[in-house]
């Protein structure tokens, strides 16, 4: 996550953008404005909070229609005066009861599906997203935090055990228990990436290193 002092509010006048996007759908949900306390607040709330112009204070979005913006990231632009907001909306985001601020619904674009494939992987960059803000926060009760604080032999063994159980159900089960554990092995492995330092993005630049004819083996 971004700190409140990364940010230029002074360019505008102590305001920035903070364009809002759905963390699932990939969809722009709407535009508001944030000074260093909204952005102060949106962190250490989770929900997502603005300042507004007209009336000069600030509001959390949600807080009259109950339709919250819980927030998953937030990223600068190269600038460092424009946030990227993503959230995920418990309904509505428009005060006009639309989806969005532009009358769309709020889903996954009808596309062919390999577009479906690869906004499915797009969700591992944002299940590391997840785990990096549990790395920083380590919240009482999470299982991922238990994980970080056990250290990194166990984590790594985890790897090894999720890793067998993938290679049981796929010699001796069923391919549905075999993505069930898949699924776990590569949750324990980005767990364990992050606690290195690493991004499961560093796994697929290597593979596609791997996949120009000249590579060769190190």
């Amino acid at each position: 996550m971004i700190q409140t002092n990364e940010i230029d509010f002074e360019k505008g006048g102590g305001l920035v953008p903070a364009i809002v996007q759905d963390s699932n759908t990939q969809r722009v949900l709407m535009l508001g404005y944030m000074n260093a306390e909204a952005l102060e607040k949106t962190l250490a709330s989770g929900l997502v909070t603005f300042y507004s112009r007209s009336r000069q204070t600030l509001w959390t979005k949600g807080e009259t229609s109950g339709h919250y913006l819980h927030l998953t990231d937030i990223k600068a632009d190269c600038d460092k005066d424009t946030l990227l907001v993503k959230a995920v909306p418990d309904g509505p985001v428009c005060h006009t009861g639309t989806d969005t601020c532009w009358g769309e619904e709020n889903r996954a674009a009808d596309v062919p599906v390999v577009d479906e494939h690869r906004k499915a992987l797009l969700f591992l960059s944002e299940l590391q997203d997840f785990i990096e803000k549990r790395y920083a926060e380590r919240p009482a009760g999470s299982y991922t935090t238990e994980l970080f604080e056990s250290g990194l032999n166990r984590m790594a063994q985890k790897v090894g055990e999720e890793a067998l159980e993938a290679v049981i159900e796929a010699t001796n089960g069923t391919n549905e228990r075999l993505v069930y554990e898949g699924s776990d092995l590569l949750y324990h492995l980005i767990v364990l990436l992050t606690s290195k330092g690493l991004r499961i993005e560093d796994l697929a630049r290597e593979l596609a290193d791997r996949h120009d004819p000249n590579w060769r083996k190190h």
